[in-house]
């Protein structure tokens, strides 16, 4: 296994984001357009990839969100690797680097029918938070918060 720390121009990374977007648009249904708009991945500075035998098979990336806050986006695991830790690896090689440059918490959103994702995030320590930003009054999200160790 391989991680990689790259940026959103990262060709990868690219097409991992268009198996989540895939994957998602079947997950939230009718809702997929709503978090669509929050999810472009142009200029995205901090970006994490993770390779199995020499082929990309997950991903996740941070975003400043305040000064002493980022917001972690498009966690993906290829399904036929699911099941195997490489979605708790990336979450902490984004923690650790965003906590390594200076960042205080991470912040993340998912949709209460991500029941793998919220799992793993209450495994890792995150807590539920009240909504923030645009999910703010979205009933189908949940909203989460690690605080630097």
């Amino acid at each position: 296994m391989e991680i990689i720390r790259t940026d959103s121009s990262n060709v990868d990374f690219q097409v991992l984001v268009k198996l989540l977007d895939a994957y998602l648009s079947i997950k939230d249904g009718d809702d997929h357009e709503f978090y669509d708009q929050f999810n472009k991945i142009t200029n995205i500075g901090h970006v994490v990839v993770v390779y199995c035998d020499g082929l990309p098979v997950g991903c996740g990336a941070f975003k400043e969100f305040t000064p002493d806050k980022v917001e972690i986006k498009r966690m993906f695991v290829q399904p036929d690797h699911r099941g195997q830790g490489i979605a708790g690896i990336i979450l902490t090689e984004l923690e650790k680097w965003a906590f390594g440059v200076g960042y205080k918490s991470c912040i993340l959103e998912t949709g209460k029918k991500q029941y793998e994702a919220i799992r793993l995030y209450e495994k890792s320590g995150y807590k539920r938070i009240s909504n923030y930003g645009q999910y703010k009054d979205v009933e189908n999200s949940i909203c989460m918060e690690k605080l630097q160790p």
